[in-house]
């Protein structure tokens, strides 16, 4: 992997991630663009203790812009957009409209493919292993940032879940603070241990592994699986067998096995409703342990994907019981929904 780093026109960085080390990347950002200014703060709901990003500066951001448009595409002769480039492999930048900046963390932008049309399920192995590699180098780098104590990154797939740009890309954003969601996980991680002596994490894939029923994959180095609870109508849990607590902690034989893993389950996921329906929307997101949680060891990697599509021409909203009490009420079975991410497995 070749990595270059440069600079937008506004000072914004723009790294490079290229499978050759021949590619040059030499191309500068000619458009006149102002300095970002951004209006990012984090209030604490007093009843909740949960953290609110308020961030009115992203009212002007791009929303459903035409092809021809696409900020994320690369640069042509006759349109300059947010990347130089005439052609790239992986890109990452800076977010110019971001949820948090300055000393209330970071956002980045990661762009998949230059393939407008594309998917990540569209990349090949050798593709889908660039972009962990450019996970695993940003998750690095953002954990060095003073005021950074989580990185999480993921993506938003479908204009069902949101997304505003149709371009096949992520996002990584370094919280500066743990998450909500995660201090959950390691209350119930730290009460598991108090009470049997073992890892909640060790525990749940062993039982899933286990009992078989909801498993979809079961490789060497990988297991994906609708877990026992599950929340979405069809969401599938990753894990290495080898308990890591972040992407930098994967071994070579598990970074080489995830494109594999990764690309099957897409892929399953696009064929769940049908030959005609079309794309499956989804929300991928890593888990990484914080960056400074008294020990990161007991803390298991792992990526959730789950879809709001319940079935065809159908969405999960969530509405009273999900939205005001956070009860989620699924209508897929977990068990239903593993029996049918087999069933639409890849054909050998």
């Amino acid at each position: 992997m070749k990595k270059t780093t440069t600079r937008l026109a506004d000072g914004r960085e723009l790294i490079y991630y290229d499978a050759s080390d021949a590619t040059d990347r030499t191309a500068v950002d000619p458009r006149p663009l102002d300095p970002v200014a951004t209006t990012s703060e984090i209030r604490t709901d007093p009843l909740l203790g949960d953290a609110v990003a308020v961030a009115s500066h992203r009212q002007g951001r791009p929303y459903h812009p035409a092809v021809d448009a696409c900020p994320l595409c690369p640069s042509t002769a006759g349109r300059h957009t947010e990347i130089p480039a005439d052609a790239y492999d992986v890109v990452v930048f800076e977010n110019r409209f971001p949820s948090l900046a300055g000393d209330h963390g970071r956002c980045e932008v990661v762009c998949f493919t230059p393939d407008h049309d594309a998917s990540f399920a569209d990349l090949t192995e050798e593709q889908a292993a660039l972009v962990l590699d450019a996970w695993t180098d940003r998750t690095a780098a953002l954990a060095q940032l003073p005021g950074v104590a989580q990185v999480f990154c993921f993506e938003n797939r479908g204009a069902e879940i949101g997304v505003t740009l149709g371009h096949p890309h992520g996002q990584i954003y370094g919280y500066p603070f743990v998450t909500p969601r995660t201090e959950r996980m390691l209350a119930s991680l730290a009460a598991h241990r108090e009470t049997t002596g073992r890892n909640l994490f060790d525990d749940v894939v062993a039982r899933e592994r286990a009992d078989g029923s909801r498993v979809v994959l079961d490789g060497t180095h990988w297991v994906a699986f609708v877990p026992y609870a599950a929340h979405w109508p069809y969401e599938v849990h990753l894990y290495p067998k080898r308990r890591v607590p972040d992407l930098l902690a994967l071994d070579e034989p598990a970074r080489t096995e995830f494109p594999q893993i990764y690309l099957e389950v897409l892929r399953r996921f696009d064929r769940l409703f049908g030959p005609e329906a079309p794309p499956t929307p989804y929300i991928s997101a890593w888990h990484q342990a914080p960056v400074h949680v008294a020990d990161r060891s007991e803390f298991a990697l792992h990526l959730e994907l789950f879809t709001v599509r319940r079935t065809p021409g159908k969405l999960k909203f969530l509405a009273g019981s999900e939205s005001g009490m956070n009860v989620f009420i699924n209508d897929v079975p977990p068990e239903a929904a593993a029996e049918r991410l087999r069933e639409v497995a890849s054909k050998p």
